[in-house]
């Protein structure tokens, strides 16, 4: 069956890994409700914050929605703004920066590691 529901009615928790900052984080759609293959998230930076610089075996898939920032993999930086779509492939660094006087807010995506 199919499930309809605004993203403010799900709760937005704030990212508590080492290396964060500013940064919170609602799961829209995950296996608990029936998404077998990937999960859907949407994150919010803060002005001035960003996600923990890290790396890990699953890839991303990343939309844009509002403001400004940058994807940043140890090295280097790279813009972003409203539209932009990233990918970021496993076990490559990256950070998610924002550089505006609004918050950062982007979809992310990332598949189910299958055992």
């Amino acid at each position: 069956m199919s499930n309809v529901f605004h993203y403010d009615s799900v709760k937005a928790e704030q990212v508590d890994m080492e290396g964060a900052s500013r940064v919170k984080m609602r799961w829209l759609i995950t296996k608990e409700m029936g998404a077998g293959n990937f999960a859907m998230r949407v994150f919010e930076v803060e002005p001035s914050g960003f996600s923990p610089l890290h790396k890990h075996l699953w890839e991303h898939e990343v939309f844009i929605l509002e403001g400004s920032g940058e994807l940043f993999n140890g090295e280097k930086a790279i813009p972003l703004k409203a539209g932009d779509v990233v990918f970021v492939p496993p076990n490559e660094m990256h950070q998610f920066r924002s550089n505006s006087a609004t918050p950062l807010r982007f979809l992310c995506l990332i598949p189910y590691l299958k055992e």
